[in-house]
């Protein structure tokens, strides 16, 4: 009698972990933020720095981005940007060349910029702060990239998908990562800070 009901608490125990475990990876799936795609005719990395007195725009035609982000789940949210240098896109061929050499990012060595998040936190109604670190050359550095939540609504014109605005507005000083060596290390002709304007167009299915 007494191995008969060892052995039966033993089973119920083990039921009990079974159970568990089933319950917890349940919980855990359902807790996952959700996952965007970026649609890239509708979205742009931007940014403007001055040449002498002159802002001068440019933008980036190449880039990455992983995208995981629930309001309501900032927990498990995250925003990973790759940029490749050779990307970089000013509307003048040969300024961009001399963006990817030896005096600027130097793309042969250090092909991408990159923005990893650590965590994302709520600013007020719509509004959040990415925060993590920002990869130019060789050199990385704590970044905070704000962004807005514009809305989110059901696709008029997919089904079963959700489409998603967000926009982002930073700045950074590119001698902070290197950006200018020799004699473009001076700040006089090209400027020391750039502005950075992201504006994301975001799909996710239901």
């Amino acid at each position: 009698m007494k191995t008969l009901f060892t052995t039966t608490i033993f089973t119920l125990l083990l039921s009990f972990i079974a159970a568990s475990s089933i319950f917890a990876t349940d919980t855990e799936t359902n807790n996952t933020a959700t996952v965007w795609e970026i649609d890239r005719a509708h979205s742009a990395i931007n940014f403007t720095i001055n040449h002498f007195f002159t802002p001068v725009d440019g933008t980036f035609s190449d880039y990455d981005a992983d995208v995981h982000f629930d309001p309501e789940n900032l927990e498990e949210s995250r925003v990973n940007v790759t940029i490749p240098v050779s990307s970089v896109d000013t509307r003048n061929e040969r300024r961009d060349g001399h963006l990817q050499s030896d005096d600027f990012f130097n793309v042969e060595q250090w092909p991408n910029i990159q923005f990893t998040s650590h965590s994302i936190e709520s600013r007020g109604d719509n509004e959040f702060v990415a925060i993590g670190e920002m990869t130019i050359r060789d050199v990385t550095r704590d970044f905070e990239l704000p962004f807005t939540l514009q809305g989110v609504m059901d696709h008029p014109m997919q089904d079963d998908t959700v489409v998603a605005g967000i926009t982002a507005s930073a700045e950074l000083m590119r001698t902070d990562y290197g950006v200018g060596v020799g004699d473009w290390a001076a700040t006089a002709v090209v400027g020391d800070k750039v502005d950075i304007q992201l504006n994301l167009e975001l799909t996710s299915g239901k």
